[in-house]
């Protein structure tokens, strides 16, 4: 379905199928079969053959596993493939009439939500400006009301709504689906986010991550980091964050919370965090550090195309210190040069610890310019060991801010049928 898409307009050119089959809410899957789920999930439509290679499983058990799917209405066959010198082998799919999902992601002043098919193909989007500190009531009441508009312009019914994934930017017992004491939205803490949402869609199992978590997933499944088996995302925002992928999946530590690396101390004598700790990275370097270190220089007069943007719009952003930076103000490329060098250290450490191949740099603050990410790879060139940094690539992310809803929908897509191979399911709240 072809869907056109601007900031605040939805409109879709031509009527959505609809279908009855029944919600899959309550279909946890067998490890066999949700580890063939896993395969296609990953990698699009595949032959029976394939998916014996892929998961070690004989010919014969596949061919059992793959009738069960289909028998289920979960997998069908959609054509054949190109042949490796024999019969053309039949394809298979996710049945993208079973079940739809829907994908939020939610910064501290934005939210982006799209509905999809099993697939992944976007049926419907929206994005608005957003603010957490309104509160978890009000926030999901609207993103409720946006997923059901989307619904609705699609002509889909709320029962045939299989799965939710949220990204929110705090940390997140992954297994409750709860933030627990995040620093930038306190008030969200311990909330019930998955009842709130569920009580809306009751048929919807609701998967919520951390959303550098999420926009690693985005990454890994269609972005800069698919095919790679261990790296980093990095979203610097109104926060600092990064998602971590080990062996290919999200890693999410003991409870939830790896790689909040924006409370990782790089001064001492810094200022005080909203975490209630000193020298935090994200005080320093993040969106907000930088706009108000860039109008303290503005105001001591020592960038003049920065004062200009201060007394015209009262405020500065990191946006604003990029665009002076471009136009050569050379206190606003050393502001950056120095965000950049403070991240790119926290992160040497990281890369010595963790030896990633691929480093992904996202978030609303990195596309200010690319002395951000120069600065970034000097400072973890610099300060990493040689090996540590032999294979090592550090990139934009491909998606760029649609790294966050494409996670989502990834999210939600694995947990659409219950429990999957290797990771259990968010359980109900509560």
């Amino acid at each position: 379905m072809n869907v056109i898409i601007s900031k605040n307009k939805i409109s879709l050119p031509r009527k959505a199928q609809r279908v009855n089959n029944p919600t899959l809410e309550s279909l946890n899957l067998p490890t066999d079969e949700a580890a063939v789920v896993d395969a296609i999930r990953q990698r699009g439509a595949l032959s029976r053959t394939d998916l014996a290679t892929i998961s070690g499983y004989s010919r014969a058990k596949m061919t059992a596993v793959a009738g069960n799917l289909i028998e289920k209405g979960i997998l069908v066959e959609i054509g054949a493939g190109e042949s490796q010198g024999g019969r053309r082998p039949r394809l298979l799919n996710f049945n993208a009439n079973q079940g739809y999902i829907a994908g939020v992601d939610l910064g501290a002043t934005s939210v982006d939500v799209a509905v999809a098919d099993l697939t992944g193909k976007i049926l419907a989007r929206h994005s608005e400006a957003a603010d957490v500190h309104a509160g978890p009531q009000v926030v999901l009441g609207r993103i409720t009301a946006i997923i059901a508009e989307l619904l609705a312009q699609a002509e889909l019914r709320t029962a045939q709504l299989t799965a939710i994934g949220l990204g929110v930017p705090g940390p997140v017992e992954f297994t409750s689906g709860r933030l627990i004491a995040p620093p930038l939205m306190p008030e969200w803490d311990g909330f019930p986010i998955p009842a709130t949402l569920r009580a809306a869609f009751p048929n919807s199992r609701v998967i919520v991550d951390n959303d550098a978590n999420v926009m690693a997933l985005g990454e890994l499944v269609s972005g800069t980091g698919v095919g790679v088996e261990h790296f980093f995302l990095v979203k610097i925002g109104t926060g600092i964050g990064a998602g971590i992928i080990c062996n290919g999946a999200v890693f999410r530590g003991s409870d939830g919370c790896a790689g909040d690396i924006g409370h990782i101390c790089v001064d001492r004598a810094g200022p005080v965090c909203r975490c209630g700790n000193v020298g935090c990275l994200e005080t320093i370097a993040a969106g907000p550090a930088l706009a108000e270190r860039a109008a303290e220089r503005a105001r001591n007069g020592q960038s003049p195309k920065l004062a200009q943007r201060l007394a015209a719009q009262g405020y500065l952003l990191a946006e604003d210190v990029g665009a002076a930076a471009a136009a050569g103000d050379r206190v606003a490329l050393e502001l950056i040069q120095e965000s950049g060098r403070l991240i790119g250290e926290a992160l040497a450490g990281l890369v010595n610890f963790f030896n990633p191949r691929l480093i992904v740099i996202a978030g609303g603050v990195s596309g200010i310019g690319h002395q951000l990410l120069a600065s970034i790879k000097q400072a973890v060139l610099h300060r990493s060991l040689p090996l540590a940094t032999k294979g090592l690539r550090i990139d934009y992310a491909a998606l760029g801010m649609d790294a966050g809803v494409r996670g989502a929908l990834a999210l939600a897509s694995k947990h659409a049928f219950g429990a999957t191979a290797g990771e259990a399911s968010a359980p109900a709240p509560r």
